[in-house]
């Protein structure tokens, strides 16, 4: 079974979260969502990396500001994470460095956009799943198809 397990720093990301989870089912992969901050219950945070990861999940993993979420979780595990921190503009987009300046031996991909995070999970999981990676195939096609319809409507005044 599939599974993304969505790791927020506090509740105020759970809007950033549902976009995730709304993409993911697309794709038919479970998502379950929890909230542990790296910073202020470091480990609570451990021990949910540590029991969801026997089923060999994605994790995404979701922190503005100083973000050591991101970091923490894949540091601590062997499945992939992928950090989605949502973009503030309060520093200038200069938050965002937590979350791509990452010490030796951590890892973490760094998606800003929740469909693409979402995406990235799902081409993960589509690695080992054909069916997964037929839905992966048949959602790229469908945006290479909007692409070509917005096109067609522009060029023939719609």
């Amino acid at each position: 079974m599939s599974k993304v397990v969505i790791i927020m720093g506090s509740k105020t990301d759970l809007d950033w979260a549902d976009q995730i989870s709304s993409v993911l089912a697309k794709f038919e992969i479970e998502t379950v969502t929890r909230i542990a901050s790296a910073h202020k219950v470091p480990l609570k945070c451990y021990n949910l990396i540590k029991e969801y990861e026997k089923e060999n999940v994605v994790f995404i993993t979701i922190a503005g500001m100083s973000n050591a979420l991101s970091g923490f979780t894949d540091a601590q595990t062997h499945c992939p994470v992928i950090a989605c921190p949502p973009y503030s503009d309060k520093f200038a987009g200069a938050d965002l460095y937590s979350s791509i300046r990452m010490p030796s031996g951590v890892a973490p991909l760094t998606i800003l956009s929740p469909e693409n995070a979402a995406l990235a999970a799902a081409k993960i999981f589509g690695l080992a799943n054909p069916d997964i990676q037929k839905r992966v195939v048949d959602y790229q096609e469908r945006k290479r198809k909007e692409l070509e319809e917005a096109d067609n409507n522009l060029v023939n005044g719609r």
